[in-house]
């Protein structure tokens, strides 16, 4: 997913993310669904959220 689409998403969701990269953007996103900020981290090979949008990007 592009930086813009996800950028897009935080807005949507009311999320600050003035000078976040997309890895922290996408976590705060993560956060602000209430599921485990784990994207682009150490546990993300073995999350389990296969239903996760953020999957194809972070693998």
């Amino acid at each position: 997913m592009k930086l813009e689409d996800v950028k897009k998403i935080a807005k949507d969701r009311g999320l600050q993310i003035k000078k976040m990269k997309k890895a922290e953007i996408i976590r705060a996103i993560q956060r602000d669904e209430g599921n485990t900020d784990c994207y682009n981290s150490d546990s993300s090979d073995t999350c389990g959220q296969f239903s996760c949008i953020w999957r194809d990007d972070c693998q």
